[in-house]
């Protein structure tokens, strides 16, 4: 069966293999300092693009972008006429690294389904920066992203962590960035089959979290209470979390469930709320943005597939953004996988197009994937857009990333050039000539 499994992967890498690029390696590509001019810049923060257009980086940061910079002495500069100019793209909640081939199990570390932990569970630790679809999504113009284990043993998914996708390894891992929760149809099947079983065991888990935090040091906190649920390592995960110092995501999609978590942060007010999902959404958009919750949602979920989507609608994230709730596309598993993210950016700046419909404009839609993940993440001070002060991802793109027919050709992550070859450009270059019949060099 594993061979199967393996065998069938390999295939499908093979048949979706990206279109050949303008450059694999970085070697002969200016560092640190450089500037890329007359091409379209896109900031990422929501405005428009800018045309003729000037990014300066100097020491690996955002110096200045837009119309008439000027180019400092002795730099290399980059012509971009024809390109296009975006941050590097941020995937906010995503399993890169924790899976090499999803149908084999042993090279799978998004779930523990029969752990001890689970709010203790931290996914840091297993990242591997050498799975093949780490390579893949840097290709796609994918530079961070933050990386969420999945819920299996118990409603809490575990902490997630932060990556940068350079090439040797991720210069930066962030562990222990956020918690995730399920809450839903997901998490009632977890907490034994009832929405109120999960609501339960979340409320008391919080309470248990807030009691270790104010233990006084001494035998008396040494252990938790006899009556305790969670073991002491998930409480104590989850003081971060009671405390306001990490975000916690809470998985739900009907709007009743979003009333809930809405009111769960009125009673935990130190909780850095944020809605993962949120499939009816549009339902509820005026409590969301008053009550300053933001949204990691699926850009094109429009079918009602499950009792808790029946409101689903492409209009959506549209419908919410207009509202004045935070945005961002998130949710990149298994086929919808990071690199998708300009293609279903663009599908929303289309849809906006469509009458009786509600789509994003451009620059909303290119935030949605770069500047407000980051945000999401607690990263907007370091990285998401072409603002100076921030870390220079950027991505030279050969038109508009939003466009299918876009690809990247040059990658800078920190102002390091990054390469562009992969697992499916080395099986697209590996399989192109061959001759029919021809066997594969493994077997020759």
């Amino acid at each position: 069966m594993k061979r199967t499994a393996l065998l069938t992967a390999a295939l499908l890498l093979a048949g979706t293999a990206l279109p050949a690029r303008a450059a694999d390696a970085p070697a002969a590509l200016p560092s640190g300092d450089f500037a890329v001019t007359n091409a379209v810049i896109a900031i990422g923060d929501g405005s428009a693009p800018i045309p003729g257009g000037t990014v300066v980086v100097r020491g690996g940061k955002i110096v200045a972008a837009g119309k008439a910079i000027a180019v400092p002495d002795g730099i290399p500069v980059i012509d971009g006429t024809g390109k296009w100019v975006t941050p590097g793209l941020v995937t906010a909640m995503t399993d890169l690294g924790l899976v090499d081939v999803g149908a084999v199990d042993e090279s799978n570390d998004s779930y523990a389904g029969t752990a001890r932990f689970s709010a203790g569970l931290d996914v840091s630790v297993a990242i591997d920066p050498d799975a093949p679809p780490v390579a893949i999504s840097r290709a796609s113009g994918i530079t961070r992203a933050g990386v969420a284990p999945v819920a299996a043993n118990a409603i809490f998914a575990g902490q997630g962590a932060v990556i940068d996708l350079a090439q040797n390894g991720p210069g930066a891992v962030e562990p222990r960035v956020f918690q995730l929760v399920e809450l839903g149809e997901r998490g009632a099947d977890l907490a034994g089959g009832s929405r109120v079983a999960a609501q339960a065991l979340l409320r008391n888990a919080l309470r248990e979290a807030r009691d270790l935090a104010q233990a006084k040091p001494g035998k008396d906190s040494a252990a938790q209470p006899a009556d305790a649920l969670l073991t002491r390592v998930d409480a104590a995960a989850l003081i971060p979390v009671v405390t306001g110092k990490q975000p916690l995501f809470v998985h739900v999609e009907r709007a009743a469930d979003i009333r809930s978590v809405i009111a769960l942060g009125r009673e935990f007010p130190a909780l850095r709320l944020v809605i993962v999902g949120a499939g009816e959404g549009w339902r509820v958009a005026s409590e969301l943005a008053a009550a300053k919750v933001p949204v990691l949602a699926s850009a094109l979920a429009d079918l009602p597939n499950t009792f808790e989507t029946l409101a689903a609608t492409q209009s959506n994230v549209g419908r919410m953004t207009a509202a004045g709730v935070k945005v961002a596309l998130g949710g990149f598993y298994d086929n919808d996988q990071p690199r998708y993210a300009p293609q279903f950016a663009g599908n929303l700046v289309g849809l906006s197009r469509v009458p009786g419909a509600t789509g994003l404009s451009w620059g909303q839609a290119l935030a949605a994937i770069t500047s407000i993940p980051a945000d999401i993440l607690g990263e907007s001070t370091a990285f998401g857009s072409l603002k100076p002060g921030l870390a220079a991802d950027v991505v030279i793109w050969d038109g508009d990333p939003l466009e299918v027919s876009s690809i990247p050709v040059t990658i800078y992550i920190s102002g390091r050039p990054q390469p562009l070859v992969n697992h499916q450009s080395r099986l697209r270059e590996r399989y192109r000539h061959s001759s029919e019949g021809a066997l594969p060099k493994a077997y020759e």
